[in-house]
């Protein structure tokens, strides 16, 4: 009896002393995480097409159950064209037009759309993004004739009944309301017009509170009947679906689409021209009661069609992650923020790459200058392998993820389409991206983001960061934030001067 109670003793004691070891090993493993396994070639289903006689695109995307698929369709219609062609004072229109499309026809209302989606177990969706508007329904194969009739109708009829355009109005000024308070949002609406000024991607693509209050019925009746085309648009459907049965629906639903008598309007490009003429700024918006400060990093990059897209890219992942530079230098070396990133945004026309992170008022001007110094630092010496290899990982693996539903597939092929390259694109991602090479993104980010070029926002109390800020970058600029106005390159508004320098010197 001894003898065995002795025995269970010191079983107990071995599990113990496991329970207590196991998350020690497990650091330790966390701490040296093996490397990366090399990417696995993909094969997607090929993209079938046909333009329909009044010039609608139609795209076909078979994942059929038969061949691994599942019982799913997503379908979404793309118009070409979004927040850059809002008029100058009507900042958001596009995305207002947009939103608003599921919001009631000619013979269904707002609930009744919502009713007949949720009655096929599926679901619909619209909304405006910079290059493109767009309208989506996702279902189960079996009631995909059903969703794409209320998906046409929603595009070809929207009613943009007054009572639904007040409602919508009335919760966008709230959202911007609670944006226009927060450091991070605040500085993410100025860096856009630091950038881009007054060209076609400077505005709010929300609009702003008193852009949204000018916007009228007729303006958005005007936008639909202008852009939403069947000339203009792309419809994909991808899933569960034939391609023979898939056009034949399209025609059925957008064959009578007639396009308007007026041509479309022409679109007008910045260029990388026009933006190089908008100066570099360090501008800060002095908000006394911010609990920290938001501070940005941005400049124009490139666009879509960019032959350097994948090594932007790369650079990028570099840069970006929770294993990126931005974040070991800032967070897990200093201890400056709960977390740093970057993001290339690529679009028709040169889009914006911005680098950000959110830090005590106190370290605001320590950190920009780590933005600054990051983005240095890659252009002056090359990537390790060791350290290349898993941001390369990252990005395949964040692009395999995408395409594991219908609907990530549809919208990776609307994405191609939408800015006119190859549809076979989609099987070249993953050697495009194993094909950049370590001086390719010292290359580029040596010749394509240039910390000298790049401008710098800090939303935050202006008192505690100023004076540091000055020691790095002599020619600050300040408004104070009840001086803000969006609607304008200039940032300020009328009336308002240089009071906010004088305001937070010692």
């Amino acid at each position: 009896m001894v003898a065995m109670k002795t025995t269970l003793q010191r079983i107990a004691v071995v599990v113990l002393f496991l329970v207590a070891t196991t998350p020690l090993i497990a650091i330790a493993q966390q701490e040296t995480p093996p490397a990366p396994a090399a990417p696995r070639s993909t094969t997607l289903p090929k993209p079938v097409e046909r333009t329909l006689k009044n010039g609608l695109r139609v795209i076909v995307i078979e994942r059929t159950v038969d061949h691994g698929g599942m019982p799913l369709i997503s379908a979404q219609l793309l118009v070409k064209n979004g927040g850059e062609v809002d008029p100058p004072e009507m900042a958001g229109l596009a995305n207002m037009t947009a939103a608003l499309l599921t919001k009631g026809t000619q013979t269904r209302t707002a609930p009744q759309i919502a009713e007949a989606i949720e009655a096929l177990g599926g679901s619909i969706n619209s909304g405006g993004r910079w290059d493109s508007s767009v309208a989506g329904v996702g279902v189960i194969s079996s009631k995909t004739p059903q969703a794409m009739e209320i998906l046409a109708d929603v595009v070809r009829n929207p009613s943009f009944k007054d009572e639904e355009i007040e409602r919508l109005r009335q919760q966008t000024l709230d959202q911007l309301r609670v944006a226009m308070r927060s450091p991070g949002q605040l500085a993410r609406f100025v860096a856009s017009r630091v950038v881009f000024g007054d060209t076609p991607y400077g505005h709010l693509l929300t609009g702003t509170p008193e852009s949204i209050s000018r916007i009228k019925r007729d303006d958005i009746v005007r936008l639909h009947t202008t852009y939403y085309r069947p000339d203009n648009a792309i419809l994909i459907i991808g899933g569960d679906i034939k391609a023979d049965d898939a056009f034949k629906l399209a025609e059925r639903l957008f064959g009578d689409w007639n396009n308007p008598a007026t041509p479309l309007p022409a679109f007008k490009a910045s260029g990388a021209e026009l933006l190089s003429k908008i100066k570099p700024r360090v501008l800060v918006i002095d908000k006394p009661d911010a609990g920290q400060a938001a501070v940005i990093l941005t400049r124009p990059a490139l666009q879509r069609t960019d032959p350097d897209y994948f090594r932007a890219l790369v650079t990028n992942s570099v840069l970006s992650g929770f294993s990126g530079r931005l974040n070991q230098e800032i967070r897990i070396k200093r201890g400056l923020s709960y977390g740093a990133a970057s993001i290339m945004e690529v679009r028709r026309d040169v889009g914006p790459f911005t680098a950000t992170a959110q830090t005590k008022n106190e370290t605001g001007a320590e950190v920009a200058g780590l933005l600054m110094s990051e983005l240095a630092r890659l252009s002056s010496e090359p990537v390790a392998d060791v350290e290349l290899t898993p941001r390369k990982a990252v990005l395949i693996g964040g692009f395999g993820r995408s395409l594991e539903t219908t609907g990530g597939l549809v919208s990776q092929v609307g994405a191609l389409a939408l800015y006119g390259l190859s549809l076979s694109e989609i099987n070249n991602y993953i050697n495009n991206v194993q094909g950049v090479s370590a001086s390719d993104v010292q290359k580029f980010a040596g010749s394509r983001l240039g910390s000298k070029d790049a401008s710098i926002v800090i939303v935050g109390d202006a008192s505690k960061f100023l004076d540091k800020l000055r020691q790095q970058f002599p020619n600050v600029e300040v408004i104070r934030a009840a001086d803000l106005d969006l609607n304008s390159a200039n940032l300020r508004r009328a009336g308002s001067t240089e009071a906010g320098n004088q305001a937070v010197k010692p």
